[in-house]
């Protein structure tokens, strides 16, 4: 009787064992639309409908964004990537470019005194080498066009740009190229 029982899963297995594969298959499959679904909830899907303020009136681009060329830091005197564009005005008014709240306002030695503000659709933008007076607060929620602080020479690491704010733009995490929302014609 034994020898039945064991013959018998063999024979099983035989018959419906590629049934019982495909079915897993199928699962998989469905379990991998499901969840491809349910994140694609949190990725924006209308970004082209946003509009980006400029974070300087009249800015003018002193050092554009580079993820693929290196670029020449003078202050530094070596090759870098530059993850983010750096905007001068005749007014040091910096402003938000889109609504949100202001998650951080921190030092940094390189990059001086920065500004980070998460908004909506995955996004989060930072203000760094701004000056230390007249900074929004910690917390604080801002309008699209919002002052937030004043441009100046804090980061180090830019110094020889001189009076300046370097604004980098991050989309679910990953840092993006500001050109690609903000209208920077004066290049």
């Amino acid at each position: 009787m034994e020898i039945s029982k064991k013959n018998g899963f063999v024979e099983f297995v035989k018959k419906y064992g590629a049934y019982a594969v495909v079915g897993l298959v199928v699962f998989i499959i469905a379990l991998t639309f499901t969840l491809a679904a349910t994140l694609s909830k949190t990725t924006p899907t209308s970004v082209e409908t946003l509009t980006f303020n400029l974070p300087m009136t009249n800015a003018v681009v002193v050092k554009d964004y580079s993820d693929t060329e290196l670029q020449k830091n003078a202050t530094l005197n070596q090759w870098e990537a530059h993850m983010g564009v750096d905007i001068t005005s005749q007014s040091n008014d910096v402003f938000a470019v889109l609504a949100g709240e202001v998650t951080k306002v921190e030092y940094d030695f390189l990059k001086g005194n920065c500004v980070t503000i998460k908004h909506n659709n995955g996004f989060t933008s930072t203000y760094s080498s701004l000056a230390a007076e007249n900074l929004v607060k910690q917390g604080t929620k801002v309008a699209a066009g919002d002052k937030i602080g004043e441009a100046s020479q804090t980061a180090s690491a830019e110094a020889d740009l001189g009076a300046h704010v370097h604004f980098s733009l991050m989309l679910n995490n990953n840092l993006v190229d500001p050109n690609d929302y903000l209208d920077l014609e004066q290049k």
